[in-house]
């Protein structure tokens, strides 16, 4: 078994047919299932059930995938960190975040991480919750900031706090009359705007099975790409939209009232690779606790349930 075996396998796995995994890989397909075979022979067991269309992979196929995403990633970052050693340049740390955690505490977060650790190359990189666990198991990010529970054996998933949730809403129309909460019922029989529009699952189906749970029901439901394009459609009055509390600071120009109910929040997710002993991810780790010692203005229980992360006392 070597890499170059391991790079076939995974470019099946993804495209789910050997012809487009050969274009992609840019050899014949003749070899390239070859090496499949070889690679089944050596292990044992089948991974691929080709009579299918398109491909699937077995049981096996799909452990065996995830651990080859986790061995050729680690394999680039062993690579990549090398070169720099032997150049002498910084070492690099990939951040994968959702847009909403830049209106809570992630800025604050990578000031301290630059002043306590100016050696690092921080590359911040936007990607909703569920691209990040991907992410994270090729290498491509080290830490990861999102928005949805996982149960990704490969990838440790720590709450850091539950983000009461906001009704953005016109100036001008009837429920910006009044800054009290509203119940989530309100929204029923209005036109709602969610993001992200893809991919799936997303912060937007947190919200539609939030009202499912209730049995509300919007009269219309339209899906955009980012929070900035969701709150410019409420600016012209196309509908309501609902963000985590922090992120009402995005536009000024809207009115926002708070949804009631401790259920009507957004986890905020710290996500790591497991086994990763990092010491910037136990950097990282301290410096919340600092932050969380602060009690900045979007910890307050205005914003959050009142909640700490396990290694925050």
């Amino acid at each position: 078994m070597d890499l170059r075996q391991l790079r076939y396998f995974v470019a099946v796995a993804r495209e789910r047919n050997f012809t487009r995994a050969a274009e992609q890989l840019h050899i014949a397909q003749p070899p390239l299932s070859r090496q499949i075979q070889l690679l089944e022979e050596e292990l044992g067991v089948p991974l691929i059930i080709r009579k299918s269309r398109p491909v699937r992979l077995t049981e096996a196929g799909r452990l065996f995938y995830e651990q080859s995403l986790q061995v050729l990633g680690r394999v680039e970052q062993m690579v990549e960190a090398t070169r720099r050693v032997g150049l002498n340049q910084n070492r690099v740390l990939s951040i994968g975040f959702v847009a909403s955690t830049l209106y809570g505490g992630l800025p604050t977060l990578v000031r301290k991480l630059r002043q306590n650790a100016p050696e690092l190359d921080i590359r911040l990189l936007e990607m909703v919750s569920v691209q990040q666990i991907a992410a994270l198991k090729e290498g491509r990010i080290d830490v990861g900031f999102g928005r949805l529970h996982h149960n990704d054996p490969n990838v440790a998933g720590i709450l850091m706090r539950e983000e009461r949730l906001a009704l953005a809403i016109p100036q001008g129309t009837p429920f910006a009359d009044d800054t009290s909460p509203l119940p989530l019922s309100a929204v029923a029989g209005q036109k709602l705007i969610v993001y992200p529009k893809e991919p799936r699952p997303s912060y937007a189906d947190h919200v539609l099975s939030l009202l499912h749970a209730q049995d509300v029901r919007p009269a219309e439901v339209h899906e955009v790409r980012e929070i900035q394009s969701a709150l410019g459609l409420v600016a012209s009055d196309a509908g309501l939209c609902i963000v985590p509390s922090s992120a009402r600071q995005v536009r000024s120009d809207l009115h926002y009232r708070m949804i009631e109910g401790e259920r009507a929040t957004s986890p905020v997710i710290l996500n790591h690779r497991v086994g990763d002993n990092s010491r910037y991810i136990e950097l990282i780790k301290a410096l919340i606790v600092e932050m969380y010692a602060e009690n900045p203005p979007w910890l307050g229980l205005e914003h959050n349930l009142p909640f700490r992360p396990s290694f925050v006392k």
